[in-house]
Order: C-alpha cells, then sequence, then structure tokens
C-alpha cells in the first residue's frame, strides 16, 4: 500500500488546499491523516490514483514523498501488536510509522512502514495481507 506523505511548515489553510487540489482532478483521497505539532505538521494520504495524485501535489509545489506500507492481518488480542513489533526488533529493523487501520471483530489490519522493507516483508510473510497471510 503506498502512501503519500507531505510534510507542512505552515499548517493553516494546507489540508484545504491540498484537498481541493486532488478533488479539482477528480481524485479521491481514501484515508487522510493530519498532524500539526507547533508550527508544523503532516499530513499522509492514501488515494485512488497514487501517480498521479502525487503529480498534482509535486505540480502544486508540496514536497510529497512516499512510503510503502506493509499491510498485516493480525488477531484483535493484547499483544498481537508487540510481537510484531518485538520480531522486527530483534532483526534490528527500525518501524517508521504503523497505525491500524481496521478493527473488525477478531482481526485488525494494520499498515507498517518498516526501514527495511523488504527485510521486514521476509520476516512478516505468515501476517501480510495478499502476501502470504491470512
Amino acid at each position: 500500500m503506498n502512501e503519500i506523505i507531505i510534510p507542512v511548515k505552515e499548517p493553516p489553510g494546507t489540508l484545504a488546499a491540498v484537498s481541493e487540489s486532488l478533488a479539482r482532478a477528480r481524485i479521491n483521497i481514501e484515508f487522510i491523516e493530519a498532524r500539526v505539532v507547533g508550527e508544523s505538521g503532516i499530513i499522509v494520504l492514501r488515494v485512488d490514483r497514487y501517480d498521479a495524485a502525487l503529480r498534482i501535489l509535486r505540480d502544486a509545489g508540496y514536497r510529497a514523498v512516499t512510503e510503502d506500507a506493509l499491510v498485516l492481518d493480525l488477531e484483535n488480542r493484547p499483544g498481537a501488536l508487540a510481537e510484531v513489533a518485538r520480531r522486527l526488533a530483534d532483526a534490528r529493523i527500525g518501524i517508521r510509522s504503523l497505525r491500524i487501520v481496521e478493527r473488525a471483530g477478531e482481526r485488525s489490519l494494520v499498515a507498517l512502514v518498516a526501514d527495511d522493507p523488504d527485510a521486514a516483508r521476509r520476516i512478516l510473510a505468515a501476517e501480510l495481507v495478499g502476501g502470504g497471510g491470512t
């Protein structure tokens, strides 16, 4: 799953401008997370037309970067996430970002961005959605 990350230096109005730019190009936002810390912020997006969105945002002057998130299907129970984090830590693979995307009954979908995505993919193969997971 590809995510677009936009660092923001002056947050007021940026979310409106970003979403309007994508709307004009008829790009649908499927996921968005925005955070502000002091005078800086970050916007994380998943969209239906990834390449077009990246081009639109860069043309509009945003320093949009991308990350390839691994999507994990985990059991929805205490400790499931800790086990994943420990396996990566033991392999000396850093976690850059992690978020629970959806919780449904006994399962949770988790998006994880690792310092070494290929190594993380090998270690977490059994949990990957569409890559040998459940």
